[in-house]
């Protein structure tokens, strides 16, 4: 009997080393960004894995032990990339090998990660271009025909490649209902005079939130950044638009709180490696957004934006009001930022509304709408905006939002506040919301 019981024991221990050395990939994915391609494999477990990169010719080989690749990678689609041809082969029995050849060379990097919703472990294989195209510096402002400038907007879709978003009943993926709505919101935007629209994304591939700033502030020298997302709740009835703006007092509200904690989770989930995340200090920024004014401003474009978007869609909880978070992606003082959330694509009927093209084109001519209210109200000296409301001539007016303060305005428009009390017979500093006053000449 105990010799039958340690033959029994020794089956189950051989069967369970033989299990565990059985690990199976049944799903890869490739994404293709500006400036590399990412592979990933999902997981039920944490391999052993080795990556070589091998010239003469370029290739990229990984080596996956004790995993069974069930995926068919002839369902890639790697055209757009410096990927020719992907090879899979099996060695020394338990290591399966799969080979990427290359048409151009490439840096690899590769990054085994942990487990955060709505994935399990994944192992990460990015292929950086090895000589990519230069970041093309910060273009100065156009100028139109009569001498002003375009106001710049950058338009952020939310999410992309390996970050899905939320995902609606139907399974629309919220990645890709904002960019197609981002992308609507652009070509409408190309048509006005006054405004250039850029997009910091432009396909499906995910941009680090840091990144997100730094490419409309820095490479485009954006004036407005709008980021496009769809909300999500575990309530299936909950419904209808808002609009968020950076918090210098903590959230405006528990659901504001929720929303900027799970944005703020993207990174995660798409795979940014640590020192790709933003280290700035939330208290330097705020300093500097109040300083600059940028931050009231922001509130009120997110009313302008809010209350035209209120004529095309219900809004949530029917409130016209602009609620306020941590959100990373908000954190530049440089710009007049605001993130949309076009309604919630965890709501059936508004998931199918938002994947609708009819209703995409509502929600981004209202967006323009109040964008351009906002350029209309606020002109900045110089703009198309301030040569249309002052008959060309250089003076703008100012119409007071809430936090706005006269050294403030005077830091906005490059004026000093001396010129800005003579312009309008102040006495003090004293203004008061919805007040207007006249910018001079700088």
């Amino acid at each position: 009997m105990l010799f039958l019981r340690l033959i029994c024991l020794s089956w189950l221990m051989l069967w369970s080393t033989f299990a565990l050395s059985a690990q199976g990939i049944d799903s890869v994915r490739l994404h293709r960004g500006p400036d590399h391609t990412r592979i990933v494999f999902d997981l039920n477990a944490p391999l052993e894995h080795k990556l070589d990169k091998l010239a003469n010719p370029d290739r990229i080989v990984l080596d996956l032990i004790d995993v069974d690749l069930n995926f068919d990678v002839a369902r890639l689609e790697y055209s757009d990339s410096p990927i020719t041809n992907i090879r899979v082969g099996k060695h020394d029995g338990n290591r399966t090998r799969v080979v990427f050849d290359l048409k151009d060379s490439v840096r690899p990097r590769t990054n085994l990660l942990k487990p955060v919703d709505p994935f399990g472990w994944r192992l990460v294989i990015d292929l950086y271009d090895d000589d990519p195209a230069p970041v093309k510096a910060a273009p100065k402002p156009l100028q139109e025909s009569g001498g002003s400038r375009s106001m710049i907007v950058a338009i952020d879709a939310g999410h992309g490649g390996e970050d899905p978003g939320a995902r609606g009943p139907s399974g629309v993926y919220e990645k890709n209902v904002v960019l197609a709505m981002s992308k609507r919101l652009y070509n409408l935007m190309k048509k006005e005079p006054g405004i250039k629209p850029v997009l910091v994304r432009d396909g499906d591939y995910y941009v680090p939130l840091a990144e997100r700033r730094k490419i409309a502030s820095d490479r485009y020298q954006a004036d407005v950044f709008i980021s496009i997302h769809a909300d999500a709740f575990t309530d299936h009835k909950a419904h209808g638009a808002s609009v968020f703006a950076l918090s210098n007092r903590g959230a405006t509200s528990a659901r504001a709180g929720y929303l900027a904690k799970i944005a703020n989770e993207s990174d995660r989930v798409a795979g940014v490696y640590e020192e790709e995340k933003d280290n700035n200090g939330l208290l330097s920024v705020l300093a500097d957004m109040t300083m600059s004014g940028s931050m009231a401003h922001s509130l009120y474009l997110g009313r302008q934006v809010l209350e035209e978007m209120g004529d095309v869609t219900k809004l949530h909880g029917d409130r016209k009001k602009v609620e306020q978070a941590a959100f990373a992606v908000l954190k530049e003082p440089s710009m007049v930022s605001i993130l949309v959330e076009t309604g919630f694509i965890s709501n059936r009927t508004e998931e199918k509304n938002l994947n609708s093209s009819r209703h995409q084109e509502k929600l981004a001519r209202a967006i323009l709408n109040g964008v351009n209210q906002y350029f209309e109200t606020h002109p900045a000296p110089g703009s198309w905006y301030a040569a249309q409301r002052g008959g060309g001539s250089d003076v703008a007016s100012h119409r007071i939002a809430p936090g706005d303060t006269l050294s403030s305005i005077a830091r906005r428009y490059s004026v000093s506040e001396s010129a800005l009390r003579n312009q309008n017979n102040l006495s003090s500093d004293v203004i008061k919301v919805g007040q207007v006053l006249t910018i001079p000449r700088s």
